[in-house]
């Protein structure tokens, strides 16, 4: 039975995903790990999330099937570069997001972005999924290029608290 960081990476691989941008996140941490271990994977770590969509439209023109890995607060950071660069030039995306202030949060501070994470999604008109389950995960995760690419937009798949 694959862990919680082992079935997204396996949904990425399934995806074909190989290029991938990530920013630090204690949750995501297992999966960087799996990520900068595997040689098909081109792994880029960012300082910034507008940095990291801009690498990933690069990559995206070079041919790559892309990703991004952050936490929820830098969906506030990289606003701009979703609406005036992924969308405007119809690119896709895969973005996995640890949605950090959900319930469970020990950080008060990550509380108000985690309220309103899903609303800032919605007025960007990004498509996203909230996966409860390691499979379910895995399945998701394995079908997101195919429909990025389809929707010529990024997909976004938010992982709470509660799924790690």
């Amino acid at each position: 039975m694959l862990g919680s960081s082992e079935s997204i990476y396996q949904g990425l691989k399934n995806s074909r995903i190989n290029f991938i941008v990530s920013l630090p996140c204690i949750n995501l941490a297992k999966l960087i790990e799996l990520i900068e271990e595997d040689e098909e994977i081109q792994h880029v770590p960012v300082t910034r999330e507008e940095e990291g969509i801009g690498v990933c439209a690069g990559a995206f023109l070079g041919k790559k099937r892309v990703a991004i890995l952050m936490q929820n607060s830098g969906i506030g950071n990289s606003v701009n570069g979703l609406s005036s660069l992924t969308q405007l030039y119809s690119l896709p995306l895969i973005m996995i997001i640890s949605h950090r202030g959900t319930e469970g949060e020990p950080i008060v501070g990550q509380i108000p972005m985690g309220e309103i994470t899903e609303d800032i999604l919605d007025t960007l008109k990004i498509q996203y999924f909230k996966p409860k389950t390691h499979e379910e995960a895995k399945e998701l995760v394995g079908k997101s290029w195919d429909l990025s690419s389809s929707k010529k937009s990024p997909v976004a798949f938010l992982f709470e608290i509660s799924y790690w």
